[in-house]
């Protein structure tokens, strides 16, 4: 007999571009969600899409389990830490994390849902929104395994692979983390080659497209590669701000490890660049502006 697929009561807290695709995900797979945000006028597109509205946190946190995609650490205290929301959850609630958070606060929570009897899974994800909506995201996913193995079906709605990294939920986090700083190496060394190729009489199109045809031939740089040949920079899929949050985080994380990163220090002074030059709602491959900019590219006559 086919297995029977598991329709779970979920709430979802977090409604950016990233969670209400997710979010959309989970009602297409027939689970049944209730969405909560901070802005109400989130809430809409996915109450048309049959989604129940909670009017307030704690009546999202009710089901079998709660997903949250929040955006930062501050974010992510305030909501289910600072405000008491862990105790309006029943015993044995799942709580999933999407966010890409410390490994000090994912330690935190993960004490503070046991404390409770609260289940508790770090599942940030990799992929920008349009592999969200595409449901293509990949979900490092690490705690209590049959917490994971509870979830999985929302997991499976959201994501074309799990990746399971133990039952320490931090482990999931220094994952992401460490992704999304190899990430942001990968956006720096095409803003810097493409700038070099450029004062040379060779386009940043023509030099991205050899290179990410051949040697790097991978989706990280083929998606970045395309967005800096094209100088495509808005709408942000991944805003500047939060690339310099996550290489705040891979410092932090290696500091308290004794894990030197030097280049890390370089591209978050690169991101602070990029800010004080106004590039606050531009997507973080834009850091290929500053590279360009340092070269005063846009000041010489021969390129």
């Amino acid at each position: 007999m086919p297995r029977k697929e598991t329709r779970m009561k979920v709430g979802f807290i977090g409604l950016g571009a990233m969670g209400s695709a997710m979010a959309s995900n989970l009602l297409a797979a027939g689970h049944g969600v209730t969405v909560w945000n901070r802005s109400e006028a989130a809430t809409e597109p996915l109450a048309s899409l049959g989604a129940k509205v909670a009017r307030t946190a704690d009546r999202a946190v009710l089901g079998d389990a709660v997903c949250s995609m929040l955006a930062n650490d501050q974010a992510v205290r305030a909501v289910f830490l600072d405000s008491g929301l862990l105790d309006a959850m029943d015993p044995g609630t799942v709580h999933v994390n999407h966010a890409t958070i410390s490994v000090a606060l994912a330690r935190e929570l993960a004490e503070a849902h046991a404390a409770r009897g609260l289940e508790y899974v770090a599942a940030p994800v990799f992929g920008r929104p349009d592999a969200a909506a595409a449901a293509r995201l990949n979900i490092v996913a690490a705690g209590k395994a049959a917490a994971i193995d509870k979830v999985r079906p929302l997991l499976d709605a959201m994501g074309a692979r799990v990746w399971p990294m133990g039952e320490t939920p931090e482990r999931a986090n220094v994952v992401k983390i460490a992704g999304n700083f190899m990430l942001a190496a990968a956006i720096e060394s095409m803003a810097e080659a493409s700038a070099l190729t450029r004062a040379h009489g060779v386009g940043a199109a023509d030099f991205l497209e050899v290179m990410t045809s051949t040697l790097f031939a991978s989706p990280a740089y083929q998606g970045y590669g395309k967005l800096i040949a094209e100088e495509r920079y808005s709408p942000a899929g991944f805003a500047m701000p939060l690339g310099l949050k996550d290489v705040g985080l891979a410092l932090s994380a290696g500091e308290a490890t004794r894990v030197p990163m030097p280049f890390a220090g370089v591209l978050r002074d690169n991101f602070l660049d990029a800010l004080a030059h106004g590039g606050e709602a531009l997507d973080w491959s834009a850091l290929a502006l500053v590279a360009a900019r340092r070269a005063g590219l846009d000041k010489r006559e021969d390129v």
